[in-house]
């Protein structure tokens, strides 16, 4: 696929939508595993392996360790070790929608050096590469997407066949001695000793909170392998997490940022709708990780970018908190090199919808639909958690905003901050005077204003002042925050014909005519 049409159209964009958000000014071992050598960027490939669950070889290592059993089980296939090659995010998803578990990278190769990504030589950049996978033996493979069998396979596992004096472990153990992978074996445990299933947890710090003791990355997907046989699990609230699967061998550890709320975080490549970030290989009893600033940079704003959405979509579901959670598929790109952010929600379908824009991208259109981000992260400055954490912050606000106003509201946000970009000398936000200004003072309020008091909920003793250097006034809301009417109340104001001040305060009056007083004087101190 061609895709200078998408590159182009991405790169004004979002240079154009971006959000500047005030420069902050609030307050100034043996059980981790070490990730230091690990490299996050494109896998290096190895030499090919023997598989030790290939069919052929499980069954020839029960018959040597039960050479006289009588009746032992011809083995049959349990799952097929394949790769599938969709042409586009429909087909992706229709994978993804029957529970395959993809991978971009071969399950049966050496890993001369780890990566966050793999994309196949013989596939052109752009195009989505080979996605690997075990599927059970019964699956019903799509007519339209192109696979390829790789290998009929025996998980132990995955299967009925457990006769009760088989040893399926031990099974296990010697068909990766009868394949040549001996020495990714594990010493034996005593029995009863441990099940085997890997466990452990994910934590960062934040130098600001909690005192600087480790918190959880949560609801992140721990995924593991050892060649065909993988398995996942996601981590809770505090970081924890267990795979239900036990292993013999030493195991492959990968963080997926497609979180347990919904949303995802991308992207390795254009194509790929969460990022990956490899823990590397590790135990099979578990991997425990701590993160911190110091950390691998794409680790670290990965994770603190995580936990912002995943804090916010649990503040938003508190019985007392009517503010809307952003969409459940949410997706944020994050950018190492970019000082800007911005929430075009794409992906939610605004600004797509235009005729020009049609005609421009044609057949990109579905693409651009699927694959682009909701919500960018410009990275470049922010070199700590609570930094990262506030811009996630301030454009998730913009994300419920949304929600509430619909498409057609937020397309003619999106013109006014292109139309001022190019026309006022670069101004994000314009002067305050253009056609449908209002719907950016409205906006701009709303996000400054919850970026504000999210920040301060978390930090504690903060001075909110983040956003009141510009033409339209956060500090309004602040100060009737201060005054009994907070982040809930304001939020259901913030309807669809709320379109600049004028109609938003006497939308916020009309709501709670006994605070029109304070209402008043907050518009009043700042506005006249």
């Amino acid at each position: 696929m061609n895709c200078s049409r998408l590159y182009l159209f991405l790169g004004v964009t979002l240079l154009a939508l971006s959000c500047r958000p005030d420069e902050m000014s609030g307050p100034g071992g043996g059980r981790y595993a070490n990730l230091s050598a690990l490299s996050h960027e494109q896998i290096v490939l190895g030499d090919q392996l023997e598989d030790p669950y290939s069919l052929d070889i499980m069954q020839q290592s029960l018959e040597k360790l039960y050479p006289t059993k009588a009746g032992a089980p011809r083995l049959e296939v349990t799952d097929y070790y394949v790769r599938f090659l969709p042409v586009n995010d429909t087909q992706f998803k229709l994978l993804k929608i029957m529970g395959v578990n993809l991978l971009d990278h071969p399950l049966d190769y050496e890993i001369i050096r780890e990566g966050d990504y793999y994309h196949d030589p013989s596939i052109a950049e752009g195009d989505i590469t080979w996605q690997y996978a075990v599927v059970p033996q019964d699956f019903q493979f799509p007519q339209d997407i192109r696979y390829e069998m790789l290998d009929r396979c025996f998980i132990p596992d995955n299967t009925s066949t457990k006769a009760s004096d088989v040893d399926w472990a031990a099974v296990e153990r010697e068909a990766y001695r009868l394949s040549g992978n001996e020495k990714m074996l594990l010493p034996m445990t005593k029995a009863g000793e441990e099940d085997g299933r890997p466990s452990g947890s994910i934590v960062i710090v934040d130098d600001k909170y909690n005192d600087g003791e480790p918190v959880g990355v949560s609801g992140v997907m721990v995924s593991v392998n050892s060649f065909v046989k993988f398995s996942s699990a996601y981590t809770d609230a505090s970081g924890n997490y267990l795979i239900p699967k036990s292993f013999s061998s030493e195991i492959r550890y990968r963080l997926v940022f497609q979180n347990q709320k919904g949303f995802g975080i991308g992207v390795n490549l254009l194509l790929v709708p969460a990022s990956v970030s490899t823990l590397g290989s590790g135990p099979a009893s578990g991997l425990s990780v701590l993160i911190d600033k110091d950390s691998e940079r794409k680790l670290f704003s990965r994770c603190v970018a995580n936990n912002a959405v995943y804090d916010y979509f649990v503040r938003c579901s508190r019985e007392d908190v009517t503010v809307t959670p952003p969409p459940a598929n949410l997706r944020l790109w994050l950018f190492q090199n970019l000082s800007t952010s911005s929430a075009p929600m794409l992906q939610q379908g605004s600004f797509l919808e235009g005729k020009l824009v049609d005609e421009y991208l044609g057949e990109y259109m579905g693409i651009l639909s699927s694959f682009l981000p909701d919500i960018t992260i410009g990275l470049k400055y922010q070199d700590d958690y609570s930094s990262i954490y506030n811009i996630v912050q301030h454009e998730l606000a913009h994300s419920s905003h949304f929600v509430r106003v619909g498409t057609a509201y937020w397309n003619k946000y999106i013109k006014h901050v292109i139309t001022s970009f190019v026309t006022s000398g670069m101004k994000i936000y314009g002067v305050g005077t253009e056609p449908d200004a209002g719907y950016c003072e409205v906006g701009e309020m709303w996000a400054f204003y919850m970026q504000n008091v999210l920040y301060k909920e978390r930090y504690g003793n903060y001075i909110s002042e983040l956003g009141t250097s510009y033409w339209f006034c956060p500090q309004i809301f602040l100060y009737m925050d201060d005054r009994g009417i907070g982040d809930s109340k304001i939020f259901t104001a913030l309807r669809s014909t709320v379109t600049d001040r004028d109609k938003l305060q006497q939308a916020l009056i009309d709501l709670y005519p006994e605070n029109k007083y304070v209402i008043d004087q907050a518009f009043n101190r700042y506005l006249n």
